[in-house]
């Protein structure tokens, strides 16, 4: 009876429980949801923004015009703009809200750091006479916002802190600082001149082909890097606007350390790069601009690769997939194998047979590893001699006919100690391959034996 007792009462406190929530819960006003912040600038789209000027504390304004489908500098001087700049302000414009009220009187602007403020941001909307204005003063003590106001009221706001690296912005900051204007798509040939050395390349078709100080094959990916840093290469400071002919000596410029040339058609774009400008910097110039700038000093180690950095390293040039016949002439004996499609629907799939010295199947599993692993060889470096490579008295000579037997190509080895050379006719000098490399695909051309 204990028991059931104890169990009734839990029961009638439990119900008692549920009814009190139930009662107060019934009597709660609904929660509202939160308000949506009000913007700073109503009705301001971004695209309609055809014109912004920003004027920083120490003196320092710029102002920007929309031209076209981009920005331009129009004051202090005609200059490109930094379009990813420009844009982000305008966006930023209109999309501003005010994150909190601090005070809708405020007498002394000062502590806001609004009598005297880090940024007036100005922009005139398209159609519009007067523009609308922005004063920017000091981040708050958590630097998570920046107080703002209206120069027409009296009201201080806050406004979201990471918008300082877009609204504080200088001339230079806003500027295009690309350190050389070329259009990488349309690059046809570079020439890089370091000291009394002349680097030529030039494209041919897809394809990067040295023409000078050797005749070789490009390498695409090195050479495709090269055009990108150039691109890429930014402005750190501009030293002089416009630089003298005794500037130009002490910059290091009147005679540059590193001349780089791009050409695209008939346009031509040059870099100059001179001496040093501390902080990992070195003096260089646009020719078709009179600015003297700094850049990052890395630039200067990728213009001074040498023609082997910018050669092609892979020795041959077909790939297992688009291999149509091989040929081998090892110990004046030749072995020849084909690719034959297979015109059976049940196994589609082509297969490889010998065809010299004699018709046979091969496993066409190894034969795919054999080509691999010839397809795969990479020089190490480069010779500019085939002499005393052994290639005089080759130890292998491949011939590949690939992509459906429009091309043939050919590559010759030759021995030497433990060293191994590889050369291909018209391509100068002879490129060093791992030995160990050529051992393991010369091992795989045996397993089809």
């Amino acid at each position: 009876m204990r028991g059931l007792r104890s169990f009734l009462f839990l029961l009638l406190a439990a119900a008692g429980l549920g009814a009190y929530i139930y009662f107060v819960e019934s009597k709660r006003q609904p929660s509202s949801e939160p308000e949506a912040k009000a913007k700073v600038f109503t009705g301001v789209e971004s695209d309609k923004i055809e014109e912004i000027s920003v004027a920083v504390k120490d003196g320092d304004k710029t102002t920007l015009r929309k031209s076209g489908d981009g920005w331009q500098i129009v004051q202090p001087a005609q200059m490109a703009a930094d379009q990813t700049e420009a844009s982000s302000i305008a966006t930023n414009l209109s999309t501003l809200e005010v994150q909190h009220v601090v005070d809708e009187n405020a007498g002394d602007l000062k502590e806001f750091g609004l009598a005297e403020p880090r940024a007036e941001i100005a922009f005139r909307l398209a159609g519009a006479k007067e523009p609308q204005r922005l004063l920017i003063g000091n981040k708050t003590a958590t630097n998570s916002d920046l107080y703002a106001k209206l120069p027409a009221e009296k009201r201080v706001i806050l406004v979201p802190g990471y918008l300082e690296s877009t609204f504080v912005r200088s001339t230079f900051d806003l500027r295009d600082k690309s350190a050389l204007k070329f259009e990488r798509e349309k690059a046809d040939r570079i020439e890089l001149t370091s000291g009394k050395t002349t680097i030529r390349i030039r494209k041919d078709g897809n394809e990067w082909m040295l023409a000078e100080p050797i005749q070789a094959r490009g390498d695409f990916g090195a050479v495709e890097g090269l055009l990108g840093q150039l691109s890429s290469a930014q402005m750190k400071k501009i030293v002089s606007a416009q630089p003298s002919a005794t500037e130009l000596k002490k910059f290091g410029l009147e005679s540059p350390a590193i001349t780089a040339r791009v050409g695209a058609g008939s346009a031509q774009a040059t870099l100059a790069v001179g001496g040093d400008a501390g902080e990992n910097t070195l003096y260089a110039r646009d020719l078709a601009r009179p600015a003297v700038f700094t850049v990052d000093s890395t630039l200067a180690t990728e213009l001074k690769k040498g023609a082997a950095d910018l050669r092609r390293k892979e020795v041959f040039e077909f790939r297992p997939f688009n291999a149509k016949r091989v040929e081998f002439l090892r110990n004046g004996q030749t072995v020849a194998f084909e690719k034959v499609e297979n015109k059976d629907p049940k196994t589609p799939t082509d297969k490889w047979v010998q065809t010299a010295p004699a018709k046979k199947d091969v496993d066409t599993a190894k034969t795919d590893s054999m080509l691999s692993a010839f397809s795969n060889l990479r020089a190490e470096s480069f010779a500019d001699s085939a002499a005393g490579t052994g290639l005089d008295t080759p130890a292998l000579t491949v011939t590949v006919r690939y992509d459906d037997g429009k091309k043939e190509e050919r590559v010759t080895f030759g021995l030497k100690g433990d060293n191994v050379h590889a050369s291909r006719p018209g391509e100068p000098g002879a490129a060093r391959i791992s030995r160990t490399d050529y051992d393991s695909a010369i091992k795989a051309l045996d397993a089809l034996k």
